[in-house]
């Protein structure tokens, strides 16, 4: 059968393209057995390991919004930042059970998406951008100001996590934070997973692709918007939680705008609207950013810069998209 056969059957039945897509691929299992690699290779980064599937985490979450629904956000740092502080303040007042904790950090973030998203899903282009930046701005300075409850520039101090099912204590090598970070990345990108690659997953790319021709087949674009803008946010939130609770620490830092623009650069390096990209951009740019501290820590923006810059320029669809003009036999994987 060719190749055009096989893409015009795939077209023609929609359920079964979407039963291959969701296949795992030999490169899928690879990678997750490597994400292993760290507890043996490299024990002493460890902490970097779990600030690494924290971060892939949040990148997981806004490409939801932006690579597959078309929704720009400058300001989704505000759903890691709820979580972040829902979390901490969680265990400061006496509750510093990890999992609940998450949950409840999860459920408020997305309880904000939700609130938010009916203004957010209305507007589009240049409206959209600065509605979304000026929300998390105004969470910003609405943390600053209430220093009684955040702390304000000083942080969120007296966040005490207890220990992990009762038996395994976040220390100070990182391996139970990395373990239980990464055990929640699997299943986020899990769930991500089987959403993309369902008929709510594929409504959200013809959202993206043209969203006027949606309601002509009876596909509530709205609706969908907004459902998916409040599951990214969610995410978003579960990732600011797994800080608060691996750090022990919340600062205004976790609402901060920079930590909006370094996601953007993270989907930009990875590929956006391919689940890997995030990851692989936010593995990129965590241990470059590591690195290029080290070397020269005033200076350090510049090199990624250059990378950025590179990488738009030699591969417009991010590092995934060249691999998978170069190996079209991992494309769906990507």
């Amino acid at each position: 059968m060719s190749a055009q056969t096989a893409s015009a059957r795939r077209a023609i039945d929609p359920h079964r393209h979407l039963s291959e897509r969701r296949r795992w691929r030999p490169v899928e299992l690879a990678f997750w057995l490597a994400t292993l690699l760290p507890f043996v290779v490299l024990p002493t980064y460890l902490t970097l390991a779990s600030q690494i599937a924290i971060t892939a985490i949040f990148a997981v979450s806004l490409d939801l919004i932006l690579g597959y629904a078309g929704l720009v956000s400058l300001g989704h740092a505000a759903f890691f930042g709820v979580g972040a502080y829902t979390a901490g303040l969680l265990a400061k007042a006496g509750w510093g059970e990890p999992l609940s904790g998450l949950l409840v950090a999860g459920a408020a973030a997305g309880l904000f998406g939700w609130l938010s998203g009916f203004v957010v899903v209305r507007v589009r282009h240049l409206a959209l951008i600065m509605i979304t930046l000026g929300i998390g701005l105004l969470l910003y300075e609405m943390a600053n100001r209430e220093s009684w409850l955040t702390g304000g520039n000083d942080g969120l101090q007296g966040v005490v996590i207890w220990r992990l099912f009762g038996r395994f204590e976040f220390d100070l090598y990182g391996t139970t934070a990395y373990g239980y970070a990464l055990a929640v990345l699997l299943l986020l990108v899990l769930m991500a997973r089987r959403l993309i690659h369902s008929p709510f997953g594929l409504s959200l790319r013809a959202i993206r692709e043209n969203e006027r021709r949606m309601p002509a087949i009876g596909a509530p674009s709205a609706a969908r918007l907004h459902t998916v803008y409040t599951i990214a946010a969610a995410m978003a939130g579960i990732a600011g939680g797994l800080l608060a609770q691996t750090t022990q620490f919340v600062d205004l830092s976790t609402l901060g705008f920079q930590r909006s623009a370094d996601l953007l650069v993270m989907l930009a390096l990875g590929g956006t609207g391919r689940l890997y990209g995030g990851i692989v951009g936010a593995i990129v740019f965590m241990i470059a950013r590591d690195q290029l501290a080290d070397m020269n820590p005033q200076y350090w923006y510049f090199w990624i810069g250059l990378l950025l810059v590179g990488v738009v320029l030699f591969l417009p669809n991010g590092i995934l998209g060249g691999l998978a003009r170069l190996l079209p036999r991992g494309r769906d994987a990507a």
